[in-house]
């Protein structure tokens, strides 16, 4: 499982490497974080990795009890993320229980 992690972490590096060595505008930035993200997460998903991420107060709890809106409050409040992102991470949260 080690050398899984570590060619993962490889492949992310080199992702990084090559789009810090394009010349970065700012109105496409944010597009090419969120391709590299869903990049990774497919390469997660492939290998089984499972990242519980930080532990984010009341989002879990308000999981449990099925208050989906309050999660998404809860994550946004923690981390500064936009709505959609926030449903996002909190659905993907809600699937792994």
């Amino acid at each position: 499982m080690e050398a899984t992690l570590i060619v993962l972490l490889l492949f992310v590096v080199a992702l990084l490497g090559a789009q810090l060595s394009v010349p970065a505008r700012r109105d496409g930035t944010a597009a090419r974080l969120t391709e590299i993200e869903r990049r990774l997460q497919l390469v997660m998903d492939h290998l089984g990795v499972v990242d519980d991420g930080p532990a984010l107060p009341g989002v879990r709890e308000h999981l449990a009890r099925g208050e989906k809106i309050k999660a998404i409050k809860a994550y946004r409040a923690a981390t500064g993320a936009d709505l959609k992102t926030a449903k996002e991470a909190v659905e993907a949260m809600a699937g792994h229980r």
